[in-house]
């Protein structure tokens, strides 16, 4: 009997092992249950939606760019983008090769688009393939939406800049935010600024996206009307500070140059003295930022990269060079605020000096004979501001050239500046760790040596003394519309304000003034029934023994000109440089820099507008002892492609 006991024991065991592994089983499937339907409810409807919903996102129109006069200068235009579906799309490499040759694509750069948006994006973002599509990409995508329901054609707002490049650096350019852009309403496939105004002030301009939701078949087709729309809201409307006449009138007159085989290189920066307000601002040469607007093709992108002018660099703001003569009135001041010289204080020069065993030339050969403060500003007197820079000092001059803005951020509301050098002894020590000569100075009295400054700054140095010692701070941006109308933006602060001594500051506006309107180089920026104040420079790009070794090189190491300005004399309302790269002569830019001051007189005179420039009319002096390199012919960037494959 004790067998079949212990088989019915052994048989109950299994059968209650049974029932408890069956009991937890079935709880675990109800748990299982509940969380599918009850806990992941939402999760689920959304899946089931997706399967006959779509949502496209609707891309805001970036703000509007003016002129201080009302005057549209960058808006918008209506363009159509090609994308695919990732949902939708069955097999990806397949519809890649389809729109390819249907489009007349490169299937590798398709494919590359695609891998890095499959890498980087969820799925239910669409992939951008082509951006500012043609129409007849359009209709013949259009015509075989049957075969192709994954494919999506959207009109979408893209950026119109001006023509012939005006302003390029300044407006800047919008493009595919890079994965540094993203966050702070960034997302991928945001269009946003990457240089210039549409940088600085991408959040004023960006506006507010839209989506609109559909209902879609089974092959992707939308059917009714649609679920939800919310509208993109357009950017804001921005006024800028600048002229457009004026800017118009600067790039005619580079253009002149140009057309002259003088230079294609330079820049320009004009401001209101009074307020630090930008009126104009180029560098060139410049490049056509609509060729970014919708995505800049390869060739494109490789052209202005492989340009030995460098297009894509701005000159005003990044560009560091000698300012030769310019610097003089900063050493004139420098020794006046020191109380070193008087204005009426004389120096006699005989074509060269002597300092420390060594013999530095005046640039005039017989020399100027004996001249005070005014006369050596007017005569550009090397000798004279060797002389006073060996009696103050580097320390002194670096002191007050800094408060007039040179070698300092000028800190204009645009981006990427970088900083000019005017050296002293604590600098040379610190970078160099080496002391400071006192043959040094020499160089430094007429702007050369160690001196380095960026336009801007030049400009701002025009302002101070044209203001008469405040360092303004140069702005770009007048006024925002959010909706309600222009209301303006507050004007930065200036940097500092430095109480010179008004005799003193006007012993160097004289001298300016004598610069243009007496025996200067500067009479070609001379206006009738204005009192305009100048200073030409010419500052070399190699030395002369130098140039006597590269003189086969073929490369153009020609002298740079300078001109820096205001106008009118006494209460300047306008104030700023021409600087043209290898331009030979500082008279060179002062030839640019009228028909700039020109153009404003007229305006405020109500007078007609001058009319661009000619060759002729701007006298140009082709004399230098290096000879002109051979003119290599830019090649121009390749024309907008009819089909643009969306690049990052």
């Amino acid at each position: 009997m004790t067998a079949p006991t212990e088989d019915r024991r052994r048989v109950s065991a299994r059968v209650g092992v049974l029932q408890g592994a069956v009991i937890v089983g079935f709880a675990a499937l109800a748990i299982c249950f509940w969380v599918l339907q009850v806990v992941q409810t939402d999760k689920f409807v959304e899946m089931a939606n997706s399967n006959y919903q779509r949502t496209l996102p609707l891309r805001a129109p970036r703000g509007v760019l003016y002129d201080r006069n009302g005057r549209v200068l960058v808006e918008n235009r209506d363009s159509f983008t090609i994308s695919i579906d990732r949902e939708s799309a069955k097999h990806l490499p397949e519809t890649a090769a389809t729109v390819s040759k249907l489009l007349g694509l490169d299937l590798a750069e398709v494919m590359d688009i695609i891998d890095r948006h499959v890498r980087a994006e969820p799925v239910y973002r669409p992939i951008v393939i082509v951006q500012d599509a043609t129409a007849e990409q359009v209709f013949r995508l259009r015509s075989r939406k049957k075969e192709l329901p994954e494919i999506l054609i959207e009109e979408v707002p893209t950026r119109r800049y001006p023509s012939e490049a005006l302003a390029a650096h300044l407006f800047g350019y919008v493009g595919l935010a890079s994965d540094k852009q993203l966050g702070d309403g960034i997302n991928q496939g945001s269009i946003v600024g990457q240089q210039g105004v549409e940088l600085a002030y991408n959040k004023l301009l960006m506006g507010r996206d839209g989506v609109r939701r559909v209902v879609v078949n089974s092959v992707g087709r939308e059917i009714g009307p649609a679920l939800e729309e919310i509208p993109p809201a357009e950017g804001n409307r921005v006024q800028l500070t600048i002229d457009y006449d004026i800017q118009k009138a600067v790039e005619d007159a580079f253009k002149a140059a140009s057309d002259a085989h003088l230079t294609d290189a330079g820049a320009a920066v004009i401001l209101d003295p009074r307020t630090g307000e930008v009126l104009a601002f180029t560098s060139q040469p410049a490049f056509d930022p609509n060729a970014f607007a919708s995505g800049v093709d390869r060739a494109t992108w490789a052209s202005l990269n492989k340009d030995e002018l460098l297009p894509l660099n701005n000159r005003a703001l990044q560009g560091r060079y000698s300012p030769g003569s310019t610097f003089k009135m900063a050493v004139g001041l420098a020794a006046l605020e020191e109380g070193a010289i008087t204005p009426d204080f004389t120096v006699f020069c005989g074509g060269s000096a002597s300092f420390y065993g060594r013999s530095f030339k005046c640039w005039k050969k017989g020399g100027h004979g004996r001249v005070d403060l005014r006369h050596a500003i007017e005569q550009s007197c090397d000798v004279f501001f060797y002389t006073v820079a060996n009696m103050i000092g580097v320390d002194k001059i670096h002191k007050w050239a800094t408060l007039l803005g040179l070698g300092e951020m000028s800190g204009i509301d645009l981006p990427h500046e970088l900083s000019g050098l005017v050296p002293s002894t604590e600098w040379k020590q610190r970078v160099k760790g080496e002391k400071w000569y006192a043959g040094e100075t020499i160089s430094v009295g007429i702007g050369q040596g160690a001196v380095a400054v960026t336009p801007v700054e030049m400009a701002v140095y025009a302002a101070t003394l044209a203001n008469g010692g405040t360092r303004i701070t140069p702005h770009v941006i007048k006024a925002v519309d959010e909706g309600k109308g222009f209301e303006p933006v507050p004007a930065p602060p200036p940097h500092s304000q430095v109480a010179l001594d008004p005799q003193k500051v006007q012993a160097i506006r004289d001298g300016m003034w004598m610069v243009v309107n007496a025996g200067g180089t500067g009479g070609r920026a001379r206006i009738e029934g204005h009192d305009v104040a100048g200073k030409t420079g010419t500052s070399q790009v190699i030395s002369n023994d130098g140039r006597a070794a590269a003189v086969r090189s073929g490369k153009d190491l020609r002298d740079n000109g300078w001109f820096v300005f205001f106008a009118p004399r006494d209460n300047p309302e306008i104030a700023g440089i021409v600087f043209l790269e290898h331009g030979m002569h500082g008279p060179n830019a002062a030839s640019v820099a009228h028909h700039i001051l020109d153009t404003f007189f007229a305006k405020k005179d109500k007078r007609p507008l001058p009319p661009p420039p000619t060759v002729e009319m701007m006298r140009f002096d082709f004399s230098d002892s290096f000879p002109l390199p051979p003119r290599k012919p830019r090649q121009p960037a390749p024309a907008q492609p009819e089909r643009t494959v969306a690049v990052r």
